[in-house]
């Protein structure tokens, strides 16, 4: 699969439905049958997973010990908040409320590729994001990727 790279801005409707760049589902494996599972991300935005990469995930998520409670806490919280939906015939998701709620979503939205899945931001939130930054792009790159 060719991963999910680069960002748009697009509407929310009223009925929380976002459209989904072209380029993006152009990304996706047939496997995943124009379906995503949709949860809570990290940082306040939500997580959007191709299927065939979903079910990669439920199995690395069922092999966690559960009897270690950190592992359990972490299984409760993705899977409550996880959704299945389907691109629509314009190629829009739906959004639940709740995990608008929680991504401070209104009526606009920052859609960005994360390689093997798509990150949907409140454009203002995803600022504030960026700029608590610690470090610059060069010294974060530098420390992840340097040997």
């Amino acid at each position: 699969m060719a991963g999910f790279k680069g960002r748009a801005d697009y509407a929310v409707d009223s009925k929380g439905r976002v459209a989904i760049p072209v380029k993006m589902r152009n990304a996706l494996n047939p496997e995943a049958k124009n379906t995503f599972t949709i949860t809570r991300g990290f940082e306040k935005c939500v997580f959007l997973y191709p299927l065939d990469r979903w079910e990669k995930m439920e199995e690395e998520i069922g092999s966690l010990n559960m009897y270690n409670r950190e592992s359990r806490d972490f299984v409760r919280t993705i899977l409550m908040w996880a959704d299945e939906v389907k691109l629509d015939g314009q190629g829009r998701i739906s959004l639940t409320k709740e995990l608008m709620e929680f991504a401070d979503l209104d009526d606009r939205a920052l859609i960005i590729g994360a390689l093997d899945h798509i990150e949907i931001w409140d454009p203002d939130t995803f600022d504030r994001y960026l700029n608590a930054q610690s470090d610059d792009y060069e010294t974060l790159a530098e420390r992840v990727l340097g040997v």
